[in-house]
């Protein structure tokens, strides 16, 4: 039975990490930028748009497509680099072990 117990303290560990983790996500904020500055999106961690930054000087009616194509790159932008964020946490919590396949983390 030691080593039930042992089990649940390792247990109980990892739901304390896990729940600080998610804590540090929300927290955790990257600008998704495109059009070398132009379009700036900032997000957290739990990518949640926190802001939209667009320059003026790209805001042409006859044009739509541009902005749009500029604001989904700042987006997709941001995104690699919560999941690159993402990664490394990981990786701290599970010592550099990697998940198996088809295993995801709460957040």
């Amino acid at each position: 039975m030691k080593n039930l117990g042992q089990m649940m303290k390792q247990a109980q560990q990892m739901q304390t990490r896990m729940s600080e983790m998610q804590e540090e996500m929300e927290a955790h904020e990257v600008e998704g930028v495109s059009g070398g500055g132009l379009v700036v999106v900032r997000v957290n961690g739990k990518f949640d748009v926190r802001g939209v930054s667009i320059d003026p000087a790209l805001i042409d009616p006859s044009d739509p497509e541009m902005l749009e194509d500029l604001v989904a790159a700042a987006i997709n932008d941001a995104k690699q680099k919560i999941d690159v964020f993402k990664q490394e946490k990981v990786a701290e919590m599970t010592g550099g072990l990697p998940l198996p396949p088809g295993f995801k983390l709460p957040f």
